[in-house]
């Protein structure tokens, strides 16, 4: 998932919003605002808006600090991790790559529970220390926010640990089933399927919560049900690409005749001539010496139509130097998640800095399809 805004870096993280979460934030201060009221409608309108607008950023901070765990584990067992992000439903730590062993998927899972439990509990501990009975109501601002962020933060631990993929929970379990039985492959299967079957408990069960009188709360238990329903299966349907591409690498798949043009080809005459009259979507383009740049219709539509017949192929071209590469003895399956990740339908192949073909989406998806058409 890809961040809208940018809220800053740590540790070379980028730390990002995603626009749903705006909405999710509006929802949290108005609940917040009307939770403090009812509770304490001595305190005015200014402080319980002001309460409700600090206890909301408090808690997305506690969510980012429970990704950044995610993050700094993945990081300390040799996993590059390039954002997080806040949306709807929490957030999510971009890993790059996946687990080698189980011990790490187990670590990876657990981290996050483990803190936003210890959240919870230090703003419960700091509550008491101020003066609140445990149980009790809280007598001032203070202490509502702080016993609201501490059940909060423990009911989110909780939550996370549903034993279903991609839950925390569903890490771990993952985890536990990988050590038992040495197949990754089948530990994410039974994980993601177990996701589903609790996903549709989830939606059946905020389904009859509102049809008996509860309301917006009902379909927002439906709703979480159905991310987590959509969530599982793309899990599922991973695992089995996983499956069928084991021991395939770009090499086995990269395509060797790529089709060139040279820099000073006219735009207007590369679509008409070449992309319409060929169907071919990717040219590297060359100087006489070598390649140095590469053209898809994604860099001819940034060029409105009418300059075509005034565009060569090097005012479009995006040169080699900014573009995502691989080498042939990566595993597809890496080179399929680097081009989803990127945003990119291809990846030039490289070696010893010489260009040997192109690896495309394209190209893996037929692969997969016809391999399930022949059950191999």
């Amino acid at each position: 998932m890809r961040s809208n805004f940018l809220l800053g870096r740590v540790k070379g993280i980028e730390i990002g919003v995603h626009y749903s979460w705006l909405i999710i934030a509006v929802l949290i201060v108005l609940s917040l605002a009307s939770y403090f009221r009812e509770t304490h409608v001595e305190w005015g309108g200014t402080v319980i808006w002001l309460m409700a607008v600090a206890a909301a950023l408090l808690f997305f901070v506690s969510i980012i600090v429970h990704e950044l765990s995610h993050a700094l584990v993945a990081m300390q067992s040799g996993l590059p991790v390039s954002s997080i992000t806040l949306f709807a439903l929490g957030g999510v730590a971009q890993i790059e790559k996946e687990a080698d062993n189980a011990r790490t998927e187990f670590w990876l899972g657990i981290i996050g529970p483990i803190t936003s439990a210890l959240i919870g509990a230090f703003c419960l501990a700091t509550a008491v220390i101020a003066g609140w009975e445990f149980g009790g109501t809280p007598e001032t601002p203070l202490i509502a926010i702080l016993v609201w962020l501490g059940g909060i933060n423990i009911g989110l631990a909780i939550f996370n640990m549903v034993p279903g993929f991609p839950m925390d929970g569903g890490r771990v379990m993952k985890a536990v089933i990988w050590r038992l039985t040495g197949n990754e492959s089948r530990a994410k299967r039974w994980a993601s399927i177990i996701g589903q079957m609790i996903a549709v408990g989830f939606i059946v069960l905020g389904l009859l919560a509102f049809f008996s009188g509860a309301g917006f709360g009902g379909l927002w238990i439906a709703f979480i049900g159905w991310f987590l329903l959509n969530s599982a299966r793309a899990s599922y349907v991973q695992s089995d690409m996983a499956d069928r591409l084991r021991n395939v690498f770009v090499r086995d798949l990269m395509s060797r005749d790529c089709a060139s043009v040279d820099i000073r080809t006219n735009l207007q005459g590369l679509v008409d001539e070449e992309m319409l009259r060929t169907g071919q979507r990717c040219f590297i383009v060359t100087d006489g010496t070598g390649p140095v740049g590469l053209i898809t219709p994604n860099e001819v539509r940034g060029v409105e139509r009418p300059m075509w017949p005034m565009k060569t192929a090097a005012d479009v071209m995006r040169p080699f130097e900014t573009l995502h590469t691989t080498t042939p003895e990566r595993p597809a399956l890496e080179a399929l998640e680097i081009m989803g990740r990127e945003d990119v339908n291809q990846l030039p192949v490289i070696s010893n800095g010489d260009l040997l073909g192109m690896i495309s989406r394209d190209r893996i998806i037929r692969y997969l399809v016809t391999k399930q058409e022949l059950n191999i």
